[in-house]
């Protein structure tokens, strides 16, 4: 089976080629050899991530979803939830993986650390340039004003932070933390992150208001990291749903960078070939349900939510994925349950692709390409394709899921044919 040759997470030359290791009639085993570093089952497991990502990403209209594919408004979780943080617990095990193996074939540590500040500072330039697209203020906003005045507007309000920059971040952060330390020196090292953070969050006394975090964790503007964003990086430079506040802000980056030392953990322990692929598919799934249960208390101090990427969400969500990921590889390496797998590949070798792909298609679509209807509103493309093929003989919910399942359809099709011209975008 087919599996990424490449990935913006920390995947390069070395990690071409996904491990076979699933022998039929014995137990597989993955070992240290530099040709053989995945499992398949971790392609599928990005592939559904970056799936599920799309689909959540672009409904037919917000204001028609189901449940399970909104974020929760606060507190709380949604499967829409465990996207993110699944794609940087990967990101952790696939850096851990690509340092293993360029240490296993001698390449020099300086030429190590040189990648991680170069893939880290692409994938944020990346999405600090996807922020901006297209680098003007589009109509109807600015109503008669020249393009040099949409351009200066667009500066003005483009928002620094996004998810790319967080992940850009998060695995240059986590890496490094990584880089040169012993596994027990980076258990501390995340003790520190996710207790640090909850001591930040919770007791200290916010600038503007005097009064520590734990009395207003329900109030997204009136919280440390909040104060912070808007301090260092200002209101107009925010996320413009938030506006007082930024979901990827400064100080939530420092707990995302905890679950990327988390996917190191799980990544360390998938690459023992001294122990066998049960004894690991064990590990996976008891280390991840005492994850799922101390993140869970946790929540009761501090709160599991998504926008503030709290300790709990760190905890819970990285035991969530490390379950996930144990029932991918028993579904794939030890049940040989693979004929499901093929489309999940797909979207899974090409994960910086399907991200800038989609999301400069949905600007373009939903904001961009637009026209006077000539009763004084406009239709955007989007628009015009959701009410046409879709919301014209559909429910308001299913046509809007219907118009999200189609544009993953599309960006299948799209992916599938780059992966059969070799096309694979690195960083």
């Amino acid at each position: 089976m087919a599996s990424a040759r490449v990935n913006p997470e920390g995947g390069g030359a070395a990690d071409r080629g996904a491990h076979r290791g699933a022998h039929r009639g014995r137990a597989p085993y993955v070992t240290a050899n530099v040709k053989a570093e995945r499992l398949p089952s971790l392609d599928v497991f990005r592939g559904m991530t970056v799936a599920g990502m799309l689909l959540v990403n672009n409904p037919g209209s917000w204001s028609a979803i189901y449940p399970p594919l909104q974020h929760a408004p606060w507190h709380g979780w949604t499967p829409t939830d465990l996207i993110f943080p699944f794609f940087l617990f990967i990101v952790g095990i696939t850096t851990e993986l690509s340092l293993r193996a360029r240490r296993a074939r001698g390449d020099d540590e300086r030429a190590i650390l040189r990648q991680l500040f170069r893939r880290g500072a692409l994938i944020f330039l990346f999405g600090f340039l996807l922020s901006g697209f297209p680098f003007f203020t589009w109509p109807p906003a600015l109503e008669g004003a020249t393009f040099l005045e949409r351009v200066g507007h667009r500066v003005e309000h483009w928002r620094i932070m996004g998810v790319l920059q967080r992940i850009g971040i998060a695995y240059l952060l986590g890496g490094l933390l990584t880089w040169r330390t012993t596994i027990r020196q980076q258990v501390v090292l995340l003790a520190a992150i996710l207790l640090g953070y909850w001591a930040l969050m919770t007791l200290v006394p916010v600038p503007d208001t005097g009064v520590a975090g734990r009395h207003v964790l329900d109030q997204p503007d009136q919280l440390l990291s909040a104060w912070l964003d808007r301090q260092l990086l200002g209101t107009a430079h925010l996320w413009s749903g938030g506006k007082t506040w930024d979901p990827e802000g400064i100080l939530s980056t420092l707990p995302a960078v905890g679950t990327v030392i988390c996917g190191t953990f799980a990544g360390k322990w998938i690459g023992m070939s001294a122990r066998s692929l049960t004894e690991r598919l064990a590990g996976l799934f008891a280390v991840g349900a005492l994850a799922m249960m101390i993140g869970a208390m946790w929540h009761w101090v501090f709160p599991i939510n998504k926008n503030i990427w709290s300790s709990s969400y760190v905890v819970f969500t990285a035991g969530m994925a490390s379950v996930t990921l144990a029932t991918c590889i028993w579904l794939i390496e030890v049940r040989q349950w693979r004929h499901w797998t093929s489309p999940f590949l797909v979207y899974g070798i090409n994960p910086m692709l399907a991200f800038l792909g989609s999301g400069l298609m949905a600007r373009g679509l939903a904001s961009i390409w637009t026209w006077d209807t000539g009763d004084g509103t406009r239709m955007s493309a989007q628009g015009f394709v959701f009410h046409t093929a879709f919301a014209s003989w559909l429910p308001p919910r299913e046509a809007s899921f219907a118009y999200a399942v189609a544009f993953v359809a599309f960006w299948y099709l799209v992916l599938r044919g780059a992966a059969k011209r070799g096309f694979v975008l690195k960083v």
